[in-house]
C-alpha cells in the first residue's frame, strides 16, 4: 500500500516514469552533445520527483526536486556516468541565443535556458559566471552514475554541451579572437569608407559606409560586445538584436539605391525603395513592443532585398550599365550568404561552424562591396604619381615576380633568404640565416662542391654571375629545384662586399621534364623502356662485349600469339592488365644486368647479360615461354596466352650492331610463329635468305617513311555521263630498293599488324590534301575535283582522329567535301553508336564521306540512312558475277538505292568499256577501273587533267581532261 501511495506521488508531480540511460562520459573527449538525448517534461507545480538512473550498486531511487519558481515548470533530465578510475570535472553549458534554428517567424533571439542544475548524489553544480551562456561545473566521481535534473526557464533548449573544461576554454578563446578579428576588419572596412567619404564626397561612400556600420553593430551585438559596452543583462538585447537586423536590411536598400544611381533609370525605383525604407525605419519601432515579431520582418525582408536586388541588377547589367555589371558577383554571394543563412535559422544546416562560417562571409561581403565602390569611385585616377626611385620600381618588380630574394654579405659570410624560402623546405625562420657552409647541410650532396665552387669564383674573379640549378632538401626528404641567379656587388677598393640575387622554385618545371624525358624513352602503360632505349642498352652491352669476352649478350624477341584477337573479345583494358600481368612475371626471371622493353603494341624484348652457356640460355627462354603460357585468372575464367620467341646470341669477336643483332632475333621469331606460335626459335643465317620472308618486310617497312619509299598513286574516277574525270582515288605504294615495288596487300597487312598503317595513313592523307589542293587552283572546274583517301580501322579507332584530320585540312586549302575519307562498311557496322558520332565530326570539319566495299556488310541497308555518307562504293566483286541476268538485278538495284538516299555511286573494278556501258545505262554516275587507268603518278594524272601541256595536243584543258572513250550509246541490249 504505501509503494502504491509513492507511485501516485510520482506521477502526480509530473515526473517520467521510464528509466534513464545513463550517458557515458570518456576522459579523453573534449565535448559531448546533449541537445538530443536529455527527457524534457513539464511540471503543473514547482516540485519534481524522478526515479534515477541504476547506481554502480544497480539500485535505482527516487529524487524530489524544487523549483524556483512557482506555477507550470520546465524541466530537463538526463544521467552521465564515469567508467574510469579518475574523478572528472565537466562544464555543462547551454548558449542563450544560436542562430542555428532560431526561426524565421517570430525567431528565438536568446534568453537563460538554465535557472538550476540538481545532482542525484554528491554537491549541487554551481554556476560559473557568463553573459552569453548558462555554465554550470559538474564534478564526477570514479565508477558514479549521477542523474541531474535541470530546471529550464523556456521550454525551449536550442543545445546542451558536456565540455571538458580546457577544452572549452580554448573554444571560447579561439572564438574569441576570431570575433576581435572580424569586427576589427568589419570596423576597418567601415572606417575607411567613412574616411574615403569626407576626401572623395560621393553618395556611394556613406551608403556603403552606413552599411559596413550596420553590419558592425550587428556582429558586436551577435558576439556579445553590445553586453560589456552598456552592462545589458541576459535577454535584454532582444531590442538591439531586431533592430540591427532591421538596420542591415534598410542600409542594404540605401547601398542599392545609391550605388545604381537608381533615380536615373526610373522615378518608382526610388518610391518602391523609400516606401521599403520607411518600413524597416518602423521596424526599429516595432522592436520596442516586440522583439521576435520585428525580427522576423526584417529576416523576410533581407531575403526579398537580395533577390529583388539580384534581379535590378542583372536588369542593368543586360543594359550595360557598368555598375551593375561590377556589382553582380558580390551580389551573387550576397545572394548565396542569404539562402544559407535561411537553412541555418530554420534548421537545415545544424554545423556548429556554420555561424562563424556566416559571420566572415558577410564581413567578406562587405569588404567586396568597398572594394567594387572604391575601384569605380577612383577608376581612371591612375597610381600615385612618382612611383619612386629606380630602386623602389626594382623592389617592386621582385616582389610582384614571386622570387625569393637571396643576399650574401661577404666580409660577414651571411647570408640572408626570404623567409617565404625557409618556409618552403618546413624550416624556422632564421635557420638558414647563417653562413654558405649551413646550406650545405640543406643541398644535395651531389650540388654541394658546384655550390661552394660558384661562390668561390664569383668572388675570386669578382666579375660575372651565378645561374645554376641547385637541390635544396626540405623536412619532409623531398627535394625541391632551385635556380640562383646572382651577381655580385663591388666595393670602391674593387673588393666584392655582397652576392645578392634571387632564388626561383623550377620543381615544377623539373619534374615535367623528367617526365618528358621518361616517356620519350619508355612505354607508358608498363613503364617499361621503349624500342629506342632497348637498342641503347644493347648497344652499350654489345660495346662491353667488344672489350670483354665473358659478356655475351643475347637477344630474345617475344611476340604474343592472337593477342589481338584476345583483345577484341575482352576489351582493350583487360588487355592491358593482362600485358601487365604478363610483364611482373617476367620481371620475376631477370637480374639486374638483364634488360625487359616493350618494342611493340603485343611486342616484347630481353636484353639477356646475367647467363653466357648456350644451354642455360636455352632453359632460360624456356621458362620464359612457360610462363608466357601459364593461364591468368580474370573474372573467375582462365585466359591463356602464348608466345612466339626468336632468339639471336652475338658472337665473341664477331662484330655486330645492334640493330642487326635485333633484327636477327626478330627473324627468329617470325619463324617460331610459322611453326603455330608457342615456340622458339634461335637464329641461323639461312632464315635471312628468302627475299618474301614477312618479317625482314616489317624490319624495311618500319623504316620506309623514313626512307621516303612511300609514295602516292592516284587512279582516276571519272563521270560515265561524259568520260570527264572528276577525281582520284589515293593509294599507298611501296618501292624498296632492292625488292622493288611490294604488293599493296602485303605490306599494308603487316602495317595493320604491326600498327604502323596510323602513321601511313596520315602520310596518305596529307600527300593527298595537298595534291588535291594545287589541282584545284590549276584546273577550276565545277563542282572542283575530289580525292578520296581509304581510312584504316586503326585509324579510326584513334581517339586523336579528328585532330589529326583538322591539323591536315589547316595546311591546304581545299573545297569543302573535296576530301573524302573512305571507310568500310565492316568497320562502321562494329560499332554503330560510335561511328555515327565520328562521321558527324569529320562532317563539321568539312570533309567528304565515302562508303567502300558498299554491299558486303551484313547490316548495311539498317544503318546506311543513319550515317552521314555523300558517296558509296560498290565492291568490285558485284561486277563479276558469272550470272548476267543476277549481276544485272543486283547492280541496278544497289544503284537506285544509293540514289533515292540521295548518295553519289561509285563502281568499282570497271575493267573494260562493256563494263562502264552498262552501268551507265543502269543508272551509275561514276566509275573507276583499269578501262579508266591504273594508279599512276602525280605527274602522269596531271597529264590527263591538263595541267602539263602535251605538244600534239591543242586542246582547251577541259577537252584534255576528258578520257580518250567513247561516249557510251544507247543499248536496249542493256
Amino acid at each position: 500500500m504505501c509503494a502504491l501511495l509513492i507511485l501516485f506521488g510520482v506521477f502526480a508531480a509530473g515526473g517520467p516514469a521510464a528509466a534513464l540511460e545513463p550517458i557515458v562520459v570518456p576522459p579523453d573527449r573534449g565535448a559531448i552533445d546533449l541537445t538530443r538525448v536529455v527527457e524534457r517534461f513539464t511540471s503543473e507545480g514547482d516540485r519534481v520527483q524522478v526515479t534515477t538512473a541504476p547506481g554502480a550498486d544497480g539500485v535505482v531511487r527516487r529524487i524530489e526536486v524544487r523549483g524556483h519558481a512557482e506555477g507550470r515548470t520546465n524541466w530537463a533530465l538526463f544521467a552521465l556516468t564515469n567508467t574510469s578510475d579518475d574523478q572528472i570535472d565537466r562544464v555543462l553549458v547551454a548558449p542563450h541565443y544560436r542562430l542555428v534554428g532560431s526561426g524565421v517567424i517570430w525567431p528565438d533571439l536568446g534568453s537563460r535556458r538554465i535557472v538550476d542544475v540538481t545532482a542525484s548524489q554528491g554537491f549541487r553544480p554551481e554556476r560559473e559566471p557568463s553573459s552569453d551562456a548558462d555554465i554550470f561545473l559538474i564534478t564526477l566521481d570514479p565508477g558514479a552514475t549521477v542523474t541531474f535534473v535541470a530546471e529550464l526557464s523556456s521550454p525551449t533548449l536550442p543545445q546542451l554541451h558536456l565540455w571538458d573544461p580546457d577544452s572549452y576554454k580554448d573554444s571560447v578563446n579561439d572564438l574569441t579572437l576570431y570575433k576581435g578579428i572580424v569586427i576589427g576588419i568589419s570596423g576597418l572596412m567601415a572606417l575607411i569608407l567613412t574616411i574615403v567619404f569626407v576626401v572623395k564626397g560621393s553618395t556611394m561612400f556613406p551608403a556603403s559606409g552606413a552599411l559596413a556600420w550596420a553590419v558592425l553593430c550587428w556582429l558586436s551585438i551577435d558576439f556579445g560586445f553590445w553586453h560589456k559596452i552598456f552592462n545589458l543583462g541576459v535577454g535584454e538585447d532582444h531590442v538591439y538584436r531586431a533592430g540591427a537586423e532591421a538596420t542591415l536590411a534598410a542600409t542594404l536598400i540605401v547601398f542599392l539605391v545609391a550605388y545604381l544611381n537608381l533615380n536615373r533609370w526610373h522615378v518608382r525605383f526610388a518610391h518602391i525603395a523609400g516606401v521599403w525604407l520607411i518600413g524597416l525605419c518602423a521596424l526599429v519601432g516595432i522592436a520596442l513592443i516586440d522583439a521576435p515579431v520585428a525580427a522576423g520582418i526584417a529576416r523576410i525582408s533581407l531575403v526579398l532585398v537580395a533577390v529583388l536586388g539580384f534581379g535590378v541588377v542583372v536588369w542593368l547589367a543586360l543594359h550595360n550599365f557598368d555598375r551593375a555589371v561590377m556589382l553582380i558577383p558580390t551580389w551573387f554571394l550576397l545572394l548565396a550568404w542569404v539562402a544559407a543563412a535561411g537553412f541555418t535559422v530554420s534548421g537545415v544546416l545544424q554545423n556548429d561552424m556554420v555561424a562563424p562560417a556566416l559571420v566572415g562571409g558577410l564581413v567578406l561581403i562587405v569588404l567586396l562591396i568597398g572594394f567594387t565602390v572604391m575601384q569605380h569611385a577612383f577608376a581612371g585616377a591612375g597610381l600615385a604619381h612618382g612611383l619612386g626611385s629606380d630602386l623602389e620600381r626594382r623592389a617592386l618588380a621582385v616582389t610582384g615576380s614571386g622570387d625569393l630574394v637571396w643576399d650574401w654579405d661577404v666580409s660577414a659570410d651571411k647570408i640572408h633568404v626570404t623567409p617565404e624560402f625557409e618556409h618552403l623546405l618546413g624550416l624556422k625562420k632564421g635557420d638558414l640565416h647563417g653562413s654558405a657552409a649551413t646550406w650545405l647541410d640543406v643541398l644535395h650532396p651531389a650540388d654541394r662542391d658546384r655550390f661552394r665552387a660558384a661562390l668561390d669564383m664569383i668572388v675570386t674573379e669578382r666579375r660575372g654571375k651565378i645561374s645554376e640549378q641547385f637541390r635544396f632538401r626540405a623536412q619532409d626528404g623531398h627535394y625541391h629545384w632551385m635556380l640562383l641567379r646572382v651577381r655580385p656587388v663591388i666595393a670602391a677598393h674593387g673588393e666584392v662586399t655582397r652576392c645578392v640575387g634571387t632564388l626561383i622554385d623550377i620543381t615544377d618545371s623539373k619534374a615535367s621534364e623528367e617526365r618528358l624525358l621518361h616517356n620519350a624513352v619508355h612505354d607508358n602503360l608498363t613503364g617499361l623502356p621503349n624500342r629506342r632505349l632497348f637498342l641503347d642498352r644493347v648497344e652499350s652491352a654489345l660495346s662491353f662485349a667488344a672489350a670483354d669476352e665473358r659478356v655475351r649478350p643475347t637477344i630474345l624477341i617475344i611476340n604474343l600469339d592472337g593477342f589481338k584477337k584476345i583483345n577484341e573479345s575482352v576489351g582493350l583494358t583487360v588487355g592491358d592488365t593482362l600485358l601487365l600481368t604478363l610483364v611482373r612475371r617476367l620481371g620475376r626471371h631477370l637480374r639486374a644486368q638483364d634488360v625487359l622493353a616493350r618494342l611493340g603494341g603485343d611486342q616484347f624484348g630481353i636484353l639477356l647479360l646475367s647467363e653466357r652457356e648456350g644451354p642455360r640460355i636455352s632453359a632460360f627462354a624456356d621458362t620464359v615461354r612457360k610462363t608466357i603460357s601459364s593461364p591468368i585468372s580474370f573474372s573467375g575464367r582462365d585466359i591463356v596466352i602464348t608466345g612466339s620467341i626468336g632468339l639471336a646470341m652475338s658472337e665473341p669477336r664477331t662484330p655486330i650492331t645492334c640493330e642487326d643483332l635485333v633484327r636477327n632475333a626478330e627473324v627468329a621469331m617470325f619463324h617460331a610463329k610459322r611453326l603455330g606460335g608457342d615456340h622458339i626459335e634461335i637464329f641461323k643465317p639461312t632464315m635471312r635468305t628468302a627475299k618474301t620472308d614477312r618479317l625482314l618486310v616489317e624490319g624495311e617497312l618500319r623504316r620506309a617513311l623514313e626512307r621516303e619509299e612511300l609514295r602516292v598513286l592516284y587512279q582516276p574516277i571519272v563521270r560515265l555521263e561524259d568520260r570527264h574525270i572528276v577525281g582520284f582515288e589515293a593509294v599507298l605504294r611501296w618501292d624498296h630498293p632492292r625488292y622493288s615495288r611490294r604488293p599493296a596487300a602485303e605490306f599494308l597487312a603487316i602495317a595493320e599488324e604491326t600498327g604502323l598503317i596510323v602513321d601511313f595513313s596520315l602520310f596518305a592523307l596529307d600527300r593527298a590534301s595537298r595534291q588535291l589542293s594545287l589541282w584545284q587552283r590549276k584546273v577550276p572546274v565545277e563542282p572542283p575535283l575530289f580525292v578520296t583517301v581509304g581510312l584504316p580501322g586503326k585509324q579510326f579507332e584513334r581517339q586523336d582522329l579528328i585532330q589529326d584530320v583538322k591539323t591536315v585540312l589547316s595546311r591546304t586549302v581545299l573545297a569543302r567535301g573535296s576530301l573524302k575519307l573512305e571507310l568500310s562498311e565492316n568497320l562502321v557496322i562494329q560499332n554503330p553508336e560510335r561511328a555515327s558520332y565520328m562521321l558527324e565530326k569529320l562532317r563539321d570539319l568539312g570533309v567528304g564521306l565515302a562508303l567502300d566495299d558498299f554491299g558486303t556488310g551484313h547490316a548495311s541497308l539498317a544503318y546506311l540512312e543513319r550515317f552521314a555518307f555523300d558517296v558509296v562504293k560498290m565492291d568490285r566483286s558485284f561486277l563479276r558475277q558469272q550470272s548476267k541476268m543476277h549481276r544485272v538485278a543486283i547492280l541496278r538495284s544497289m544503284i537506285q538505292l544509293g540514289r533515292e538516299l540521295g548518295l553519289d555511286v561509285i563502281a568499282e573494278g570497271a575493267e573494260t568499256d562493256s563494263d562502264a556501258v552498262e552501268l551507265y545505262h543502269l543508272g551509275c554516275q561514276f566509275a573507276q577501273g583499269t578501262a579508266f587507268g591504273d594508279p599512276m603518278t602525280a605527274e602522269a594524272a596531271e597529264k590527263l587533267l591538263g595541267i602539263v601541256p602535251e605538244a600534239s595536243s591543242p586542246m582547251s584543258s577541259v577537252r584534255r581532261a576528258m578520257m580518250n572513250v567513247a561516249r557510251p550509246q544507247a543499248s536496249s541490249s542493256s
